[in-house]
């Protein structure tokens, strides 16, 4: 059964991700919408999958539409980690599981991605954060908290909204494709029974 949900979430994963980074760009939101597919996958396969999703997603964007992306490939695979092993270990059902995972990613992912902002590219990626670094930059910050600063609001959103709506389908689907998910709820069940 394993196989099959790889076979179908993998690239419905990655196929998500692109389809939410093309809509952000479209839209010009401060916001990432790369990373619902990557939880998704991370939830049903587990963190070494949602964390190759996560990666190859911004492989193929930065190959296809913006290199700038590839170098983020590693943010975007920390997310499927952290939501993979949290979810293994909780399901991804209830409501405080989805605000850990953001709660940790808000955090995490600004450490990450802002020296690769910064470093690479001068804290300039041509994506929708560049304003709010033009205007922390111009306002007297440093070149780094100018880059840092608005990812930590923009992760909190993204995360908040991507992980509510992952929990979301997750509750929906049948349960033999919750996948990890449904294992780390039945292992649940399993220890309360033998108490």
């Amino acid at each position: 059964m394993k196989s099959q949900l790889i076979i179908l979430f993998m690239p419905l994963g990655i196929a998500v991700n692109i389809v939410g980074s093309l809509s952000n760009e479209a839209l010009g939101l401060p916001l990432f919408m790369d990373s619902v597919g990557t939880m998704l996958t991370a939830v049903i396969l587990g963190p070494w999958l949602g964390a190759l999703a996560g990666f190859l997603s911004n492989l193929i964007v930065g190959l296809i539409i913006s290199p700038a992306d590839i170098p983020f490939g590693v943010v975007n695979a920390v997310i499927g980690w952290v939501t993979g092993y949290v979810s293994r270990n909780r399901g991804f059902e209830d409501l405080l599981t989805p605000l850990i995972v953001t709660l940790i990613l808000t955090i995490l992912c600004p450490v990450i991605a802002t020296p690769i902002a910064v470093y690479l590219f001068s804290g300039v990626t041509g994506g929708n954060m560049d304003p709010f670094h033009a205007i922390l930059l111009e306002s007297g910050y440093k070149i780094f908290s100018s880059a840092f600063l608005p990812r930590i609001l923009a992760n909190f959103t993204d995360k908040l909204l991507s992980a509510y709506l992952v929990m979301g389908v997750i509750r929906i689907l049948p349960p033999e494709w919750k996948g990890m998910a449904a294992i780390s709820k039945l292992a649940e069940t399993r220890i309360f029974e033998k108490t």
